[in-house]
């Protein structure tokens, strides 16, 4: 950008007028001397790298270095060269005097550009604004790196907690907390869950960034992460088909959390808790309750386990049983989007699509739940626990 002459020249003039306050309090008769080494201080420096790259001044919104040459009540200068002098005064010094009350004259310090040359010649700086963009350049090395952080948590609400790292406020989901600190409310109730939530305000922990977004302000955390790195050594003991002796220590809408050591815990899902089908997982089974449970798979630092591979199989004795083309009786215990399940005997049940009615109305209107029915079985594989069923009886029994 170009600057009026008077612009240049008063910018020039303070900058020569720093320059040689500085030289006399270090005794250094010589100004050319003085001058030579202060170049050579800022040979590695971020100003002259760029300088090195291109010969176009810095632009609005770019990150700066350089020395501060002068501090005064109302403004900072600082030495710019070759582009001139920098300042920092009116609100972004109001908004940075407590980084200020720390600046000293030869201090080196980064800035960003917030007007690249003002009527007076100046280049015009912030600290505040330049401290964000170094903070957030920070976290994207963090999420590289995966740098662990203590931080403490200020705040808690039904979606998880609020974490402040270096000013910026960010959130670490409920889903992202470790095994020991998710809330485990047997009824799924929120205010609940915020009070289990609440108990972690003011305690330190263990997180690490996994999104940073600038423009949005946006800070996510994470114990996940920490989580697993600690974890991995006791998974890697477990071998897929292994039986463990675990206490139930939490129950949720898609299964149920079995300690089988201290901190370490694995999931039963739903659909692994019964034969049978199961609803909800807390009409089985209850918090404290010894269980013995079979490890199914070993991911990603995660033990899947199951409850019902310890129990006989009732497909196998149903094959011995029941083959395609047979009429069955069995009683409607559920209905979906794909039709309605008929159990035939326990941990036995088999679909009745929807095709054969035309609409979920006109299924309703056919068969009711707890009602039982006569079926034709249309598909038998005990292997697969798959039956498909064509309804037959049109009577109530």
């Amino acid at each position: 950008m170009a600057l009026d002459l008077f612009g240049e020249v008063r910018a020039k003039y303070v900058r020569d007028f720093y320059l040689k306050k500085m030289a006399k309090k270090a005794k250094v008769v010589d100004e050319t001397t003085a001058e030579e080494k202060a170049l050579k201080l800022k040979k590695d420096s971020l100003m002259t790298k760029i300088v090195d790259k291109s010969v176009t001044p810095p632009s609005v919104g770019d990150v700066v270095e350089g020395d501060v040459i002068g501090v005064e009540k109302s403004c900072v200068y600082i030495n710019l060269h070759p582009y001139g002098t920098g300042i920092i005064f009116g609100k972004e010094f109001i908004s940075a005097r407590d980084i200020i009350k720390k600046i000293n004259i030869g201090d080196k310090v980064a800035a960003k550009v917030v007007d690249a040359g003002n009527k007076d010649g100046y280049i015009e700086l912030s600290l505040k604004e330049a401290r964000q963009a170094l903070i957030w350049d920070e976290a994207e090395a963090a999420i590289k790196n995966k740098t662990v952080l203590e931080l403490p948590v200020e705040e808690a609400n039904k979606g998880g907690l609020i974490i402040n790292w270096q000013g910026i406020k960010g959130f670490l989901p409920a889903s992202q907390l470790k095994t020991e600190h998710y809330p485990r409310i047997n009824d799924g109730d929120k205010d609940k869950i915020l009070d289990e939530l609440k108990k972690l305000v003011g305690q330190k922990i263990s997180v690490a960034i996994i999104t940073a977004l600038p423009k949005e302000g946006k800070l996510i955390f994470s114990e996940k992460n920490i989580e697993k790195k600690g974890k991995q050594k006791m998974v890697d003991k477990y071998k897929v088909g292994e039986v463990c002796a675990g206490e139930i220590t939490g129950i949720v809408d898609f299964g149920i959390f079995v300690k089988i050591e201290d901190g370490l815990e694995g999931l039963v899902h739903i659909s692994e808790i019964d034969w049978t089908l199961v609803e909800n997982p807390r009409a089985f089974y209850k918090v404290g309750e010894k269980v013995n449970v079979k490890v199914i798979e070993v991911k990603d630092g995660k033990i899947s386990l199951s409850i019902k591979a310890l129990k006989e199989n009732p497909w196998v004795e149903a094959e011995k049983k029941y083959k395609k083309g047979d009429d069955v009786t069995g009683v409607v215990i559920k209905f979906n989007k794909h039709g309605a399940l008929a159990s035939i005997e326990e941990g036995i049940s088999g679909l009745v699509h929807i095709s054969e009615f035309g609409s979920e109305l006109k299924m309703k209107e056919k068969l009711e739940l707890g009602k039982s029915y006569t079926f034709k079985i249309l598909l038998f594989e005990s292997k697969n626990q798959k039956m498909g069923l064509s309804f037959v009886d049109s009577v109530k029994k």
